[in-house]
């Protein structure tokens, strides 16, 4: 691939499913916390995020992994079948992360962990294609199959003391046939590669997520609770204070990259409210 055509498929929009989008899956944190995530929306039903046995929930590194697989799934085409392959080493390079053994563990992890967490969705997740809520548990990754690479190849990697200790490998994975439906069926949002890995705070990364679901649906100014959003991001803090000191700096890095035009914490009566206005689409 040439420079150019690197740059174009680099700048590409990923094309995500807006409602697993406006959901919460992913903690804003690396914790160990192996407790449900669990969301009542206004709209009625309920949706939890549960971990695996042994596991913890999804984090702040498997919030990346999930847009780069969505980022390859459009660029392959959207495949019928759902299946995307590619090394580890390359999946890495393509976030930004250092490519050494402790990385390529994250990365099956993080893989198994998308393959393993049941997201259950009790009249919340919208199928797009068959208008109406879903009832029942699903998983973003269907199959994950990780190959350790052939003998005559690993040989190689000897001359490579960074890549010693731990063995990189093939991986194919296929994404669920739930957000393949919302995709084929138009109900998208979508991000710019370039603005989402400018992003480094991980708070501001799932914001920018959420605010083009909010730009999806022509909303340019959008009000919502603290308490709310902490629920929808989701943020383990509760306390207003504490909740703003986490926002802060989100807010500041998605206005200064032009996402966002305003972002302004309000106390109306005894409750706090976070409003945000919109920028013109980027580019």
């Amino acid at each position: 691939m040439n420079i150019v055509a690197r740059r174009k498929s680099t700048a590409r929009a990923i094309v995500l499913d807006r409602s697993l989008e406006s959901l919460p899956v992913f903690r804003l944190s690396d914790s160990a916390d192996d407790s449900a995530i669990s969301f009542a929306p206004e709209s009625g039903g309920r949706w939890r995020v549960l971990p695996a046995p042994g596991d913890r929930l999804p984090g702040t590194f498997d919030q990346d992994v999930y847009v780069e697989i969505l980022h390859r799934y459009n660029d392959a085409g959207f495949p019928a079948d759902g299946v995307i392959s590619f090394t580890l080493h390359a999946f890495l390079r393509s976030i930004g992360r250092r490519v050494d053994g402790r990385t390529y563990e994250q990365l099956r992890s993080a893989l198994t962990r998308l393959e393993r967490t049941t997201l259950e969705s009790g009249g919340v997740y919208t199928v797009a294609a068959e208008g109406k809520r879903l009832d029942g548990q699903f998983t973003i990754l269907s199959s994950v199959t990780i190959a350790r690479r052939r003998v005559a190849e690993r040989d190689q990697f000897t001359l490579f003391p960074v890549l010693a200790a731990s063995e990189p490998g093939d991986a194919r994975v296929t994404l669920n046939p739930l957000i393949r439906s919302n995709i084929a069926a138009g109900h998208v949002a979508s991000l710019s590669t370039l603005h989402y890995q400018s992003l480094t705070n991980p708070v501001a990364r799932r914001l920018y997520r959420l605010l083009e679901v909010a730009r999806q649906e022509d909303t340019v100014t959008w009000r919502i609770p603290l308490d709310r959003l902490a629920e929808q991001l989701p943020l383990t803090q509760r306390y207003p204070s504490h909740l703003q000191r986490v926002l802060q700096p989100a807010h500041e890095m998605l206005v200064a990259s032009g996402l966002l035009r305003d972002a302004a914490f309000r106390q109306i009566s005894r409750a706090w409210f976070v409003d945000y206005v919109l920028a013109s689409r980027a580019g």
